[in-house]
């Protein structure tokens, strides 16, 4: 549409320019520490505080972090702000979560090139002359997408650009560079190139070709045993109620990817779980018999196919479908008979009214279908463990996680950490509500708690609980003082084994330097002003997740658990084939 609107009225700071296109964005709050440059950039926020709301964070790396969560959860890209040389040391954690788990999101950082001095290296400059690091070329390998502005208007065009960057296709991070002399000018409606509104630079939603999609649908109608996996790319295009429509109307199974856990409630009558590595058997056998595989929003990576294990997919005797809306994705992994390129809710509501027109499974064959799922599920103990009602001490980890559904609310939102602890989370938590569990992608410590402060400030009415081990909980628990200063009342539950689960364990009987000197992270986290309560016995637990919920402030619960079940009990023997 033609616009003959400028984004400024008038004459003004670039950095007001700045903040009017994230305005722009729907962008309404902002992850970071000042300094440098990027000072400038917030005593531009200071007059915006109305519309953007700035956390402040303890660490670059829950500034990363936060920022891909609310990037993940609303659609709009989050934001991280910080100087150069501290971004490129401490913020890479979450941007590599946003790159490769498809989060919009925006670095917004500087060059300290304390120009005019630049090429005679100064202090913490990142310009890439002699003796300086190369901040661009630096992020570069990390994002989608890296600038650096060297003059007023193009820091604000390339602000809206980044923004347009990171959210078309395959969303991710995006890196904008600043030199000193664009944050330092001015710009306005007389500006060259024209500054316009950011709202001129969203991409819109793509849907599938329609003759492919009609392709499909036919493949689906006439398949005997069809079934769906649903990965992380129906969480980014929010595609929870086209999903369920679809398999609901073809009485398909649903199994999702590790990542893409909870896109797909695992109690409703059609679910599978995870497949994969850690998944569970009746997903990976009912896959593994289908007759056609509708991959929606997933790579198909090798831990998602027990590395590949044509016993789970094999293009030679199954029909598979994929649907991503990055072209390159599609048939990346294996050769498929369809490919539909473009935005998953929408190609999932143009696959279930063409599935209709073809007509439909007959309800005695949905009724067969679900029948047939269900005996796979007691046959294969789907969800079920003998240890889930353990009374032991130390705490099995099976019984926390029934402590935590039954004090959580349905929608309530659990963010996982990495580890052991996030395998047990794979494999034995049964989510309850589309979207409402938040897996790293690449399997880094220290993420659920930054995770979990950013979900609950997008979502300030839900419960919220970050899921962590000792490992994790040690790398970012400076986030407990965010919570305190910012007012976020999360909830922290600790399994505390004094361990590196997955490490000790694969080291076996030759341990070195993965066992932790026991902790009491409750007196920790009461040190830092938040509550803390620390439960050995699995009969205290219901009141300490009473206690832990109803709390205004963060809480931590440190449960200590049991390391007698361990990641081989949850690793499926498909990954040996």
């Amino acid at each position: 549409m033609a616009t003959t609107e400028t984004l400024l009225a008038a004459e003004g700071p670039a950095t007001e320019g700045i903040v009017r296109a994230l305005e722009g964005a729907g962008i309404d709050m902002v992850f970071g520490i000042i300094g440098g440059n990027m000072g400038r950039l917030y005593d531009a926020l200071y007059d915006r505080q109305d519309t953007i709301r700035a956390v402040l964070v303890r660490h670059e790396q829950l500034a990363s972090v936060m920022a891909e969560v609310y990037g993940r959860l609303t659609g709009r890209p989050g934001v991280a702000i910080g100087q150069g040389a501290f971004m490129l040391a401490n913020a890479l954690l979450g941007t590599l979560e946003a790159h490769m788990g498809s989060s919009p999101m925006l670095l917004l950082t500087d060059l300290s090139d304390q120009a005019p001095f630049s090429h005679h290296s100064p202090y913490q400059s990142g310009t890439g002359d002699y003796g300086s690091f190369d901040t661009r070329s630096a992020l570069a390998g990390v994002t989608k997408y890296a600038t650096v502005a060297h003059d007023p208007v193009q820091a604000v065009q390339s602000t809206q650009l980044a923004v347009k960057h990171a959210l078309s296709g395959e969303r991710g991070p995006v890196a904008v560079i600043y030199h000193s002399a664009a944050l330092g000018g001015t710009v306005g409606p007389d500006s060259r190139p024209v500054l316009y509104p950011t709202q001129c630079y969203l991409p819109a939603r793509t849907h599938g070709d329609d003759a492919h999609v009609q392709a499909a649908a036919a493949a689906l109608a006439g398949a005997q045993r069809p079934v769906i996996v649903a990965g992380n790319g129906v969480r980014v295009a929010g595609a929870y109620a086209e999903l369920a429509a679809l398999a609901e109307l073809l009485a398909a199974p649903v199994a999702t990817t590790a990542s893409g856990k909870s896109v797909f409630p695992e109690t409703h009558e059609l679910a599978l779980g995870v497949l994969g590595s850690f998944g569970q058997a009746t997903a990976n056998v009912t896959v593994g018999q289908a007759d056609l595989v509708l991959a929606v929003g997933t790579r198909l990576n090798p831990s998602d196919t027990a590395n590949e294990n044509p016993e789970l997919i094999d293009p030679r005797r199954q029909t598979l479908i994929q649907v991503d809306v990055e072209p390159k994705n599609a048939a990346w992994s294996f050769p498929c008979d369809h490919t539909i390129v473009g935005d998953a809710a929408l190609v999932l509501a143009q696959l279930h009214a063409a599935v209709a027109a073809a007509g439909a499974p007959s309800a005695a064959t949905r009724t067969a279908r679900k029948a047939e799922l269900n005996a796979a599920r007691r046959e294969h103990d789907f969800f079920s463990d003998p240890d889930y009602h353990s009374d032991e001490s130390p705490i099995m980890p099976q019984r926390l996680f029934t402590e935590i559904g039954r004090a959580t609310a349905e929608d309530a939102f659990i963010t996982c950490d990495a580890g052991e602890n996030r395998l047990f989370m794979t494999h034995f938590f049964q989510t309850r509500s589309a979207g409402s569990l938040i897996m790293p992608g690449i399997g880094a410590m220290g993420y659920a708690i930054p995770a979990a402060l950013a979900a609950k400030l997008v979502h300030p009415d839900r419960q919220v609980l970050a899921v962590t081990g000792d490992g994790g909980f040690g790398m970012a628990m400076n986030g407990l003082l965010t919570a305190r200063d910012e007012n976020i009342p999360i909830v922290v539950v600790v399994l505390n084994n004094s361990a590196l689960g997955w490490v000790k364990h694969g080291q076996q009987e030759r341990v070195i330097a993965s066992e932790f000197a026991p902790t009491n992270f409750a007196e920790v986290a009461r040190s830092m002003g938040c509550n803390g309560v620390r439960v050995t016995s699995p009969g205290d637990l219901p009141a300490a997740f009473a206690d832990a919920l109803a709390a205004p402030v963060a809480t931590v619960i440190d449960v200590v658990t049991s390391r007698r079940v361990t990641f081989r009990d949850v690793t499926s023997p498909l990954t040996r084939g």
